[in-house]
């Protein structure tokens, strides 16, 4: 009896104390890293229940008393969120569905093509990453002017796909490469052509990084405002950020509208990333054990 008890006890694993601290202190800060990053949409939804009165106190969060659901009714009816999101809705799928297409077939065309100036072009498309979009206002409002696309859905979906493509290219490229070439030439010599390969294997092989690409240039093209503001002034094409101007004013401003259209327009990004997560996390990963 003795020795079993004294076997037993050999056989209970040793507490490690020093780990279990370890994993409480990790737990905490990643618990403190999360609180932070959604501490901005806390707050985007708690201003836009409030008075526009309640705004300058010392105190960072206020409870809404009572709850001002008018600052949402005002946005829809003063701001005009449902058509100005309709045009951003339209705008925005063109240019993210235009930028992946293109996006892919320069890569696959860089990475798997043969051709003397392969990586001339590939260099001059990536300086596109390193200019800024206010040094082409100007050069773009004229073009614009002179071909008659100024106050149209393509005076934003052009240079929203031209400046979205360097990145993109970048990102697809480095996935690309991560692809073995026996499953193309496997399709060769089954006799599939290049529209094939593209078509049965480079699209769905590639598609985590589609899909990350995808995010991140909804998230721009969503949120833009300054190239909108720029070359969009009728009413019939204006954007979604119109609608936060809307209640801005020279003496007063309905500062709680405009928490509630802010409230607005990050939902759609929220509910896009966490559709498409895991393709992020597979995309992120693919590149990452490259």
């Amino acid at each position: 009896m003795v020795e079993e008890t004294h076997q037993n006890q050999i056989n209970i694993p040793k507490k490690r104390p020093l780990r279990s601290v370890g994993k409480v202190i990790l737990y905490a800060i990643m618990a403190l890293i999360g609180i932070v990053q959604i501490f901005p949409l806390i707050w985007l939804f708690d201003y836009s229940l409030l008075k526009s009165g309640d705004f300058f106190g010392n105190a960072i969060l206020q409870i809404p008393n009572p709850p001002q659901w008018e600052n949402y009714i005002s946005a829809f009816t003063q701001g005009k969120v449902l058509p100005y999101f309709i045009n951003s809705a339209l705008v925005t799928f063109v240019s993210v569905v235009l930028t992946a297409v293109v996006s892919v077939l320069l890569a696959y065309a860089i990475t798997r093509m043969k051709w003397r100036l392969s990586a001339l072009v590939a260099n001059i498309i990536l300086i596109g990453m390193m200019i800024p979009i206010h040094a082409t206002l100007l050069p773009n409002f004229i073009i614009f002017h002179k071909i008659d696309l100024l106050n149209s859905y393509w005076a934003l979906i052009l240079p929203y796909t031209a400046f979205n493509i360097p990145i993109s290219m970048f990102i697809i490229t480095g996935f690309m490469q991560t692809i073995p070439r026996s499953i193309e030439e496997a399709a060769v010599i089954d006799g599939s052509s290049i529209f094939g390969i593209l078509r049965h294997i480079i699209f769905p092989l590639t598609k985590p990084a589609i899909a990350t690409i995808s995010v991140v240039n909804f998230i721009n093209c969503w949120n833009e405002f300054i190239m909108a503001y720029t070359f969009i002034t009728a009413d019939k094409y204006k954007t979604l950020p119109f609608s936060i101007i809307q209640f801005t004013g020279q003496y007063s401003s309905n500062y709680g509208a405009q928490f509630a259209v802010m409230s607005l327009i990050a939902i759609p990004s929220i509910i896009i990333y966490l559709i498409f997560t895991d393709e992020i996390n597979k995309g992120l990963m693919a590149g990452s054990i490259k």
